[in-house]
């Protein structure tokens, strides 16, 4: 199948509810109007009576349930009813899950240093955070480039999970290639230690799965009222993956400048790893929109010339990867991206989804209009101490401007935590007051 075929199939499937059963013809109507509406304004169609809204919630379903973050993260029972309560009495056309409230209990078993989460590191009542460091030191690119996934079982995976490190001790697997180049591999698995990992590794996967299952019965109990889930897979910019939690912020600045040609080699290396993982979930999911967290891209933290030589090159091969498998790359461009513009305009016409935080929008809809779906960029400082009345006023005015002639999504500019309910309500009552196409 073209790319254009493989995109309506994957429509398709997000279309028809994943085969989860509608508890009535109406809620069935809900769902496949949300889901066209969205459909039609990805794809810079007409669409056929307002403009879409999806707010990008983190914990904010949490904090609306009475719950704690940290509660949020261990009672999968409260959290689940937390986020269907949301959805129920807000009604987003569509809504974020729960992926973006993993399971603390699984961070526990394996000793998770990447993080500080709530009880380890941070407040009770608050998200968790990045504990950057060099996981991943100057002179190991090779190892990386050379065999990504033996570099992430033996090196990188130990460095991040305590209760893993053990696997240090592991042989590279690829080794395994004759009769009489076997035995002496699988010896570091009879080390009690290495057993020990491997025990934790069987415990944390449990754990997951009884976290997975609520997240499916969350999106069977939504999907069956009307409401779909706002995406499906997940992927990340190849700088992005090397720069957060490999080498970190100051590591690969600078290896721009004392190590540029292996730099380039390492993202070459993981930009095909992070087309699989898009893919992989997306498909999985049976829903075409990969969501595309951009860190280290936005305007202050690369100049112009190092964008379009680091950050661009490999994040355009992993967009037009996942646009030929027919998926949709939902692009979430955090902080600034004004002096990016001109760049990303270089993409196919209704392929991607732009979420602007801090970007004139504007001037994004003049440049990207007639390219992208843009979605946004309603203010988290507004949300958090603005009035209804404010919040309603900005979005009129940033419908007339983003929302003309369709190809907006209204939503937020960064994501939502611990703010008013009645902002929340504002932001999602004004698609449908002044968001009106007919």
């Amino acid at each position: 199948m073209t790319p254009e075929e493989k995109q309506e199939q994957m429509f398709a499937s997000w279309l028809s509810g994943r085969g989860f059963p509608f508890v009535s013809p109406e809620a069935e109507k809900g769902y496949k109007e949300r889901v066209s509406r969205l459909k039609s304004a990805i794809q810079l169609q007409k669409v056929p009576d307002r403009v879409p809204v999806c707010p990008i919630t983190g914990f904010f379903p949490a904090y609306y349930g009475g719950m704690t973050v940290k509660e949020a993260m261990y009672d999968y029972d409260r959290a689940a009813a937390a986020w269907k309560k949301y959805v129920l009495d807000f009604a987003p056309d569509a809504y974020l899950g729960l992926f973006l409230d993993p399971p603390g209990r699984f961070f526990e078993i394996l000793d998770y240093k990447l993080y500080k989460w709530p009880g380890h590191g941070t407040p009770p009542d608050t998200s968790y955070q990045c504990h950057e460091a060099e996981y991943m030191k100057a002179d190991e690119y090779n190892a990386l480039i050379q065999d990504p996934s033996d570099f992430w079982v033996r090196i990188y995976l130990p460095r991040i999970f305590g209760a893993l490190k053990p696997l240090e001790k592991l042989a590279p697997l690829t080794d395994v290639v004759e009769i009489v180049m076997t035995c002496g591999s699988f010896l570091p698995f009879g080390l009690p230690e290495v057993q020990e990992a491997l025990r934790a590794l069987i415990a944390a996967g449990n754990e997951v799965r009884r976290w997975a299952g609520m997240l499916r019965a969350v999106d069977q109990a939504l999907q069956g009222q009307g409401f779909p889930a706002f995406l499906g897979g997940v992927s990340k910019a190849p700088f992005d993956i090397i720069g957060d939690t490999l080498r970190g912020t100051y590591g690969i600045m600078l290896d721009m400048y004392r190590q540029p040609e292996k730099l380039q080699e390492a993202l070459d290396a993981v930009t095909p790893l992070a087309i699989r993982m898009g893919v992989a979930s997306a498909k999985a999911a049976g829903h075409p929109l990969v969501f595309m967290p951009l860190h280290k891209g936005a305007d202050g933290f690369l100049s112009d010339k190092q964008y379009r030589t680091f950050y661009w090159p490999t994040l355009k091969k992993v967009i037009t990867g996942l646009i030929e498998e027919g998926l949709v790359p939902f692009l979430f461009a955090e902080g600034s991206y004004n002096s990016r513009l001109e760049v990303i305009r270089d993409l196919p016409k209704g392929k991607t989804v732009w979420l602007f935080d801090d970007t004139d929008m504007a001037r994004a809809k003049e440049i990207l209009g007639d390219i992208a779906c843009i979605a946004g960029n309603v203010p988290i400082t507004l949300l958090s101490l603005g009035t209804p009345e404010e919040i309603k006023e900005y979005c009129k005015q940033l419908i007339k401007t983003a929302g003309k002639d369709g190809g907006f999504i209204l939503s937020s500019g960064a994501t939502i935590d611990n703010i008013k309910p009645e902002n929340l309500r504002a932001l999602i009552e004004s698609a449908r007051e002044f968001g009106s196409y007919s």
